[in-house]
């Protein structure tokens, strides 16, 4: 088992009630690497998220998270191998104000190495709204928010489910902004799943294409872009 390698999935087949759902997914994300998983609504990308830190168990093949075989651990144990995962739609405390929501997020990891400061710096609309209960901020901002307390724990391993669902694009262009600036200063791994597939393409190394619950496409992002079917049915360019 590789203990530097983020993630490895083989041959996994999962799903809810005994029912795959997804079937034989084959992925990898490297060290410092940007991996997209993309794919329409309904493909079972939050399927394989959900496997992948356990809220779902695998009822085929194998997980193993920095060399570490998921398959029996409870979430818990396997955030404290170094994932954080923001889940499809983001997770707030919403009576609790922006900055008690990031404090809450520092303090379990008392070796976390970025600051408030760094955080701010990332996502500047929370230092204005940093007494601002959470729940009252508009959907971008409680995304921002989701993800710097993800941030706020240090991963090693950063998941984002369906990153820009529902969000304003001049949202969607902020939080990809400094998510980059994360990547390039934080020697992070990043997994992100996207319906907003020239998007993901444009921010990641690696991408697969996720229809029906397979993968049916995987390669460069920058080669993925350029591919006649993803262009004719999902970017809508026509040569």
């Amino acid at each position: 088992m590789e203990k530097n390698i983020p993630c490895i999935t083989k041959n996994l087949d999962a799903g809810y009630g005994g029912v795959a759902y997804i079937r034989n997914i084959n992925i990898q994300v490297g060290k410092n690497e940007k991996v997209a998983i993309i794919g329409p609504n309904g493909a079972g990308k939050t399927t394989i998220m959900n496997t992948l830190v356990g809220i779902l168990k695998p009822l085929r093949g194998e997980v193993q998270i920095f060399g570490n075989d998921i398959r029996y651990l409870e979430p818990h144990k396997i955030v404290e191998l170094g994932i954080s995962i923001v889940p499809e739609g983001g997770r707030v405390f919403p009576r609790l104000t922006v900055l008690e929501n990031i404090l809450a997020s520092i303090s379990r990891n008392r070796k976390t190495s970025i600051t408030l400061e760094e955080l701010f710096r990332l996502f500047p609309i929370l230092k204005d709204r940093k007494d601002q209960l959470a729940g009252t901020l508009s959907g971008g901002e409680q995304r921002m928010l989701a993800i710097a307390r993800a941030i706020a724990r240090s991963p090693k391993f950063l998941i984002v489910d369906e990153l820009s669902l529902g969000l304003a694009p001049k949202i969607i262009s902020a939080i990809y902004a400094s998510l980059n600036v994360l990547w390039e200063t934080a020697n992070i791994s990043m997994l992100i799943t996207e319906q907003y597939i020239k998007r993901a393409l444009e921010f990641s190394h690696r991408a697969y294409l996720v229809e029906n619950g397979s993968i049916v496409l995987e390669g460069p992002s920058v080669e993925l872009l350029d591919n006649p079917n993803i262009k004719e049915t999902y970017l809508k360019i026509h040569e």
